[in-house]
């Protein structure tokens, strides 16, 4: 990756990141581990299997990027004019591990970026990693992640071993969320063995469409599952202009409201409200990956210009070219700014000595 010419002018507003990855080495030793022990999961094969063993330039600009906490990132944050990174751990995090080795390594994972936060107080802030395997270990770990490490917001990178956040097993970890105020960062995942087969064969698993499909599914599992329901304060976080959910919003307001009259399947019952209407009430979205205009403002107009953030997707888009883009939107001196600074601000508790 050619760094920039030149960065991004600057800007009255500050330029906060909210969907930025890291990797320590620690974890891309676990996971070193799963892709020698057969049988591996396809989709973490083409994925972490990938990245972690090609000699393609944007496979090792991914992997140094990843795994660096200091220097390297804050260059090419000043280099895109980028203030502050929220900062999760890359996907698939300790989902991919056993429950075991998932549960002991997830406190290392979160002190791990924490010390990073201490030593870039104005530049990083952390959010919480968790291990779905156990929600009751999870719970706790938000809490502690919240009282002693000073984060405030979960990363959640979708499905875990195929099973996915509706299943009220989990719900202890939305219990802890909402009682302490934690938005969840929903975080895409590869595609589960029983959902990838075509979309590799097409080459479309990934970022390019398979992530989204795969995390717009989880999402609106919570929502039909009444999750909102039963905890109406919780807030979710989706990326890539939501997983293009608030496009579909109409349609799925109309056909959920139809599959539940037509008493078709036994999973989707009726709940309080629209489908559209949580997204409103529920849930936060950035752009990241999406330098798009017309997406952001259409975004903005369906759930409120206080829900809409922005992101890079660093390391995995790391294109100074489209902070310049949005720097030059359309939009109200105001509107800009919370988009760039103030709702990320309010939602991740972001103060201003950061």
């Amino acid at each position: 990756m050619s760094p920039p010419h030149q960065p991004p002018t600057s800007a009255v507003y500050r330029r906060i990141a909210t969907e930025e990855a890291f990797a320590p080495p620690e974890l891309l030793a676990l996971y070193r581990k799963v892709l020698a022990t057969p049988p591996v999961d396809p989709g973490f094969q083409h994925l972490m299997g990938f990245y972690m063993s090609s000699p393609s330039d944007r496979a090792q600009h991914i992997m140094r990027c990843l795994q660096d906490l200091d220097q390297v990132r804050l260059q090419h944050m000043d280099e895109s004019g980028i203030d502050v990174q929220v900062i999760g751990m890359t996907s698939p995090g300790v989902q991919i591990l056993d429950r075991d080795t998932a549960v002991g390594f997830m406190p290392q994972a979160n002190d791990i970026l924490a010390a990073a936060v201490r030593r870039h107080p104005t530049r990083f802030v952390g959010m919480i990693s968790v291990a779905p395997q156990d929600p009751q270990a999870s719970a706790k770990e938000i809490e502690r992640g919240v009282n002693r490490l000073g984060m405030h917001s979960v990363i959640i990178n979708s499905h875990t071993h195929g099973e996915y956040l509706s299943d009220t097993k989990f719900w202890p970890i939305f219990e802890a969320a909402e009682a302490m105020g934690t938005p969840i960062y929903l975080h895409p995942n590869a595609m589960p063995p029983k959902m990838i087969q075509h979309f590799i064969e097409a080459g479309l698993d990934g970022a390019i469409y398979g992530f989204g499909v795969e995390t717009g599914l989880h999402a609106l599992r919570l929502i039909t599952a009444g999750v909102f329901d039963r905890f109406p304060k919780l807030q979710i976080v989706l990326g890539h202009m939501g997983e293009a959910l608030p496009f579909w919003s109409y349609r799925l307001d109309y056909m959920h409201r139809a599959t539940v009259n037509s008493k078709r399947y036994p999973s989707m019952g009726p709940i309080q409200r629209k489908p559209s209407e949580y997204l409103r009430e529920n849930f936060h979205i950035t752009n990241s990956g999406v330098a798009s205009e017309a997406a952001i403002k259409f975004t903005q107009d369906l759930v409120g210009v206080d829900r809409v953030l922005y992101a890079m997707d660093y390391p995995y888009q790391y294109a100074v070219e489209e902070v310049r883009i949005l720097d030059a939107m359309d939009l109200s001196d105001e509107v800009k700014m919370k988009f760039f600074q103030t709702n990320a601000e309010r939602l991740f508790r972001i103060t201003s000595t950061h």
